[in-house]
């Protein structure tokens, strides 16, 4: 862009900063002005980035803002706006623009700005501008705490980051084009940063206790330093001598050498010993042309081997979804001088600030106190520490904080979550898939140090290793790890590199596991299967029974009925209507009970519905829902007659108990329906295929790692090796290795050399026998001659091996091909998926149906074509499959099933009115929208109908939809009871659409809220088998909390003279927790106490009617079952204080309190309170290990000497059970505390 293109505002912005005269620049007096306009005017450019480009253009930074920077440091202000102003042009282009533009004007834009910031790296690579730098963040940190304002904190966060934003800068590599060993901008920008110290205030950042807050840029910034090295390549560096260090360089010379004098004597060879002119024409007999004649080679005998029918073709286009996906920035050799630096900073790093530094970034990442995806900083600098520490002197307690099994687990489930978003995010599964490459490098690295802590000298660190063996090797996630990643491999979203690791990451993580079986008879390992099973549709309701058969029914029990009163029939024992252990609400318990007992009425089983009343009048007696306490005989006959002909909802299913059992059921001759699964709703239109539930079984069984071993037996494994070996000439030794050892394991292990008889596998092996440099590569050699060798030998019994060599193969087709395709009987192999033939008489009747129902308008005819086939056990695919087969159909499209729900999209005219009119019709109805669907013409589901309702603006929320309950009143007596009998909540069993749970919610928020007045008084003695189920669940403490209230309160009321509302307010998690709970929320009821009354209120009230001798009785019959006889230390008693004291303002739970003992005081408050958000809290429970101990995540092993072999035999056996893999992370665990 061309100076004078420049806006005229922005250029005389520019104009006012100042010149630069030789080395000295000259001010005006309106910089500071120039400075914080310009950083308006990026505040506001367009997503052109004009601003920035033009700004580039004029080359702003280099020629005035770092002479600013390096001249007038002194200036406080105008050094703020400066940093302010470049770390927002140095910020990454990616930042800019969100991602690589696609189009090719945005794609312009986004490479002009790359091209800027890479010139601003290169005006960065001057030890005047790292100075300044590294004396002003030196100044601020001397700064304590109670002295450093905002505004530097702010400076130093913005020094850090134009630090790394000047590090981000990739680099040009149409202008670094030098070889290994040159000085490149990177390293110039490295070197003038460790010449001004700042690598040491890095250190310092990352080591110092009050500078926790930094502990991510940090890590960043320090990525980005050792962004092009190898941490084998520092280990290694000055070691030996120079010749030492060029080893590898040599070797590779030598390898090309020798390549390039084979290839001289091939050609001496082929070269005729007198020159002809006239090379002749030849005639390849058994290789045909174009046509039907042998091809007529024209040149001479020398040049045949090269012949092939490509020759003078056009290569073809790959396609660019097709294409290899490209590799990342290679690593390239710095400068001796830069590497020397950085390696020493690897060694101070790792004995100084790794431990805690990756503690800290692990904590904010676990607590979600970083931005997105920063877990691959952690994730490289894992891998990088790692492999450092383990090439340069393996000290193991250098990296103890990511050595343990927290970090096996930590690096697994970011793996697994980056290969399921890989998955599932096409778009951007490129990114997914180096991020992946992050998290298997930090994983391979985990691996080699446990390796490499079992060769140490020292007993600690190998029985440390052993740990965390027997753990990773116990759970099956890590097992599974490798194969789902083999069999999701693609290489046009993950590169070869990628592949390389994972092969030799596999290999190693195979290797380990062998040796780890090697001398332990009987290993056992976790389990878990996946069981999926298809949910049952809902039963199919019968219609209930008509008035005048419930009247006959009721003169027929009457005698039985009048027997079992007068006591010449005997009651069961055994009928329980209540389960304090089961998680159902006590009121749907209680609506269960009256379902039950009409069961029980209708089944004519009368002592059993007789019992079930009488006892569900002991545990419900408030509301005489199943009568009085001193109820006769005639009012009992009355109340069953009346649950009889009562129109309950539909039946709920019988309460389990944990062992299957059936809880309450009337007698061994029960409904047939009862312990059946739940009725499901009704699906929607939309999903006519029946949905799966899965289930995860998990147990233990013994290892066997040959049968771990076939599981890598399969297409994808091998064709991915293949794919590696590919580039055996530029893979290194130790990667060809890993990909042979594994084809061998798979070959002479398992005995399946017929899996790799494969058409490519086989060329990759003609090309590497044919390549002059073959001796370096002896193990590959020797792979191809084993396995061509078997393939001939079989090929001499089996002639169809050739054919074979076209398929990629499983081993069931490599047990047919060794043993006779018709070796394996039915149900073995591949043979259970196949399905009979059709004989030519089917194929016949199909055909015949074909052409009778193919004219038939609006039918299904492959319905039609199954419902009259004779033969049965065929299915809609199979039937398809002949048909196209057989050529009556093109393709199986001609055929796809009509979804139920996909025709009727739109509403029409007609079809909003008749919604509306429904709508008016039933607006006043208990069930407005079960109402409306039964009348509604047009089939949709009921999320569809609340949508256009809402669309429509027949209603402003979803609420106004749900299903009214009504309630029952205040005190009914024995007269009232028939009344009280529907009030019962009810489920809806029209439960059909995605609302049902908010339905069920916003019930029980009506429940809780329902009409109960100030003056109801609770009878005497209410709540006490209640309380005496909460005390046996464990809630003793809030029961303790609610009689302190009760108490304190009749105090008051008896001091002062005056009632008044009084809130409950719960301050300790434990009673907040309990307010949660539904059955202390329905002893409180049972108390008298009243819920929110509206949305102005938050908190449960004791009520200003209930006198104190009314509390009181409350409070006792809570402490009959509700004192703790243990007298548990966590809540002592406490005096009595009265709530209108001057108190300090109760703080939230956890906050203010210094023990969990701290009782909360009901706040009496005359008027109601202000709105105040209710937000529900949750608790994470830690697991066993972290509450037994709370030291680091891994296990911390003992110092190592140098590295040496050891026995194998030596190691512990392993574990078996779960008991005994507990006990090794407890021992784990206690190593980590000392």
């Amino acid at each position: 862009m061309d100076w004078y293109m420049m806006n005229c505002e922005l250029l005389a912005t520019c104009s006012a900063l100042g010149y630069l005269e030789g080395d000295v620049y000259h001010r005006e007096p309106d910089c500071l002005e120039s400075v914080k306009d310009l950083i308006r005017y990026l505040r506001h450019e367009d997503e052109t980035r004009d601003v920035r480009q033009q700004l580039g253009a004029a080359q702003i930074l280099q020629n005035d803002l770092l002479p600013i920077l390096v001249q007038y440091p002194q200036d406080k202000v105008l050094f703020d706006a400066v940093i302010r102003l470049m770390v927002n042009l140095t910020q990454p282009a990616l930042l800019c623009f969100g991602k690589v533009p696609s189009d090719a004007a945005s794609r312009h834009y986004f490479l002009q700005v790359l091209s800027y910031l890479q010139a601003y790296k290169e005006a960065f690579a001057s030890e005047k501008v790292f100075v300044v730098l590294s004396e002003k963040l030196y100044n601020l940190l001397q700064l304590d705490w109670e002295q450093r304002q905002e505004e530097d904190t702010l400076l130093i966060e913005r020094i850090l980051l134009l630090v790394r934003n000047v590090l981000h800068v990739p680099p040009d590599p149409t202008e670094e084009q030098g070889v290994d060993g040159d000085a490149s901008v990177h390293d110039r920008v490295l070197w003038a940063l460790h010449i001004s110290g700042m690598d040491d205030l890095l250190k310092f950042l990352a080591s110092a206790q009050v500078e926790q807050q930094w502990a991510l840029h940090v890590l960043e910034i320090i990525s980005l330093m050792f962004r092009d090295q190898s941490p084998e390549e520092l280990a290694a560096l000055g070691q030996g001598t120079a010749g030492a260090e060029h080893g590898e360089d040599t070797r590779e010379l030598e390898t090309l050498r020798q390549r390039e004098l084979a290839e001289k004597r091939a050609r001496a060879l082929q070269r005729p010993s007198r020159h002809s002119r006239f090379g002749g024409s030849y005639v390849l007999q058994g290789l045909k042309s174009i046509g039907d004649r042998d091809v007529v080679f024209h040149k001479g005998l020398h040049n045949l081997k090269s012949y092939t029918h490509d020759l003078g073709k056009e290569p073809r286009r790959v396609p660019r979804h097709r294409q290899a996906a490209p590799e990342s920035e290679p690593s390239r050799r710095s400068a001796r001088n830069v590497r020397l630096f950085l390696r020493h900073f690897c060694q101070d790093f790792l004995e100084g600030c790794y431990n805690r530094l990756m503690l800290l970034v692990k904590d904010q990442l676990v607590r979600e106190k970083a931005q997105q995806h920063d877990e691959t900083y952690y994730l490289w600098a894992t891998a990088f520490f790692m492999a450092f520490n383990r090439c340069r002197g393996f000290r193991p307690e250098l990296v103890s904080e990511t050595v343990g099994v927290r970090a096996f687990h930590f690096i697994e489930q970011n793996l697994t979550t980056y290969y399921e978003m890989a998955l599932m995010d096409k778009k951007e599964a490129t990114t997914w898939a180096r991020r992946m490459h992050l998290a298997l490098k930090a994983y391979q690295e985990l691996l080699r140090t446990v390796q490499e802590m079992d060769r140490s000298p020292e007993q600690a660190v190998r029985d440390s290793s052993q740990v965390i063996k027997s753990n990773i090797f116990y759970l099956m996630e890590y097992r599974e790890l490798f194969l789902a990643l083999f069999r999701k491999f693609d290489e046009t979203k993950q590169p070869r590199s990628f592949l390389r690791d994972l092969v030799e990451t596999a290999h190693l993580f195979l290797r380990m596991l062998e040796r780890f079986c090697r001398g332990r008879a009987n290993l056992v390992v976790q389990s878990k299967r996946v069981r999926r099973k298809k949910k049952p549709r809902a039963p199919v309701v019968p219609a209930p029974p008509s008035a005048a058969e419930l009247e006959q029914l009721w003169e027929g029990l009457a005698p039985q009925l009048q027997a079992c009163l007068e006591g010449e029939v005997p009651l069961p024992a055994d009928v329980v209507p209540f389960d304090a252990a089961s998680e159902t609400p006590v009121e749907e318990q209680r609506a269960e009970a009256l379902q039950r007992i009409q069961e029980c009425l209708r089944d004519s089983r009368v002592p059993q519905a007789l019992r079930l009343l009488r006892s569900a009048r002991d545990v419900w007696p408030e509301g005489d829902v199943f009568g009085a306490a001193d109820v006769g005989p005639p009012e009992e006959t009355r109340l069953l007659r009346e649950i009889l002909v009562a129109p309950l909802p539909s039946e709920s299913p019988a309460v389990t108990l944990g062992r299957g059992k059936t809880l309450g059921r009337c007698g061994p001759s029960a409904h047939p329906t009862a312990g059946h699964a739940p009725e499901e709703p009704e699906e929607e239109e939309e999903e006519d295929e029946e949905e799966e539930e899965q289930t995860v079984q998990v147990s233990e069984k013994e290892f066997n790692f040959l049968d771990y071993l076939k599981r890598f037996a399969c297409a994808p494994v091998v064709r991915a090796l293949v794919l590696l070996l590919r580039g055996y000439a530029q893979n290194s030794p130790r990667t060809n290795h890993c990909a042979a050892r594994l084809l061998h394991r798979l070959a002479r292990d398992l005995r399946m050399e017929p899996l790799l008889f494969q058409l490519s596998l086989f060329a990759l092996f003609h090309r590497l026998l044919s390549d002059p440099a073959a001796a370096a590569h002896q193990e590959l050699v020797a792979l191809a001659k084993f396995i061509l060798g078997k393939f001939f030998a079989l090929a001499a019994t089996n002639k169809k091996a050739f054919v074979e060599l076209l398929f990629w193969k499983s081993p069931a087709i490599v047990c047919e091909m060794t043993k006779g395709y018709s070796s394996l009987q039915e149900g073995e192999g591949t043979t259970r998926s196949r399905v009979s033939p059709w004989t030519p008489q089917e194929e016949q009747e199909l055909q015949e149906l074909y052409w009778k129902y193919k004219e038939v308008e609006g039918g299904d005819i492959i319905a039609a074509i199954l419902a009259h086939l004779p033969t049965p056990g065929r299915t809609r695919r199979q039937v398809v499959k002949q048909l196209v087969r057989m050529g009556l159909a093109s393709s199986a499209k001609d055929f796809q099933q009509e979804r139920k729900g996909t025709r009727i999209v739109l509403w029409t005219q007609e079809q909003e009115e008749e919604l509306t009119r429904l709508f008016e019709e039933f607006q006043g109805s208990d069930d407005v929208l079960g109402n409306i669907m039964k009348h509604l013409t047009a089939r949709r589901s009921r999320a569809r109908v609340v949508e256009k309702l809402l669309g429509l603006g027949l209603v402003a929320e979803r609420k106004e939809l749900f299903k009214k309950r009504r309630r029952k009143g205040h005190g009914p007596g024995p007269g009232q009871a028939a009344a009280s009998v529907p009030a019962v909540p009810a489920q809806d069993s029209s439960g059909e659409d995605e609302d049902s749970e908010e339905e069920e919610e916003e019930d029980e928020d009506e429940a809780e809220k329902g009409p109960m007045e100030e003056h109801w008084v609770p009878e005497e003695g209410a709540g006490q088998d209640l309380a005496q189920h909460l005390h046996q669940q464990g809630l003793a403490g809030p029961l303790r909390w609610l009689e302190t209230c009760l108490r304190r309160a009749a105090g008051d009321r008896e001091e002062d003279g005056v009632s008044h509302p009084v809130p409950l307010v719960p301050l300790t998690e434990e009673n907040e927790d309990a307010m949660e709970d539904r059955r202390f929320r329905t002893l409180l009821r049972q108390l008298g106490l009243r819920p929110p009354a509206s949305e102005q209120e938050s908190f449960w009230r004791i009520p200003a009617a209930l006198t104190p001798q009314q509390l009181r009785r409350a409070a006792a019959s809570i402490a009959r079952h509700g004192r703790d006889p243990s007298g548990s230390p966590q809540d002592p008693p406490k005096p009595p204080g009265c709530p209108q004291d001057p108190a300090p303002e109760p703080l939230p739970a956890g906050l203010g309190s210094d023990s969990e003992s701290e009782e909360p005081v009901p706040v009496p408050i005359p008027v109601p309170s202000p709105v105040q958000p209710r937000t529900k809290r949750r608790r994470e429970l830690a697991s066993e290990d972290e509450d037994e101990d709370g030291g680091s995540s891994g296990t911390e092993p003992a110092p190592a000497a140098p590295c040496s072999e050891e026995d194998e035999e030596d190691e512990d056996p392993q574990p078996r059970g779960r008991r005994k893999r507990i006990r090794c992370l407890e021992e784990e665990e206690e190593e980590e505390e000392g």
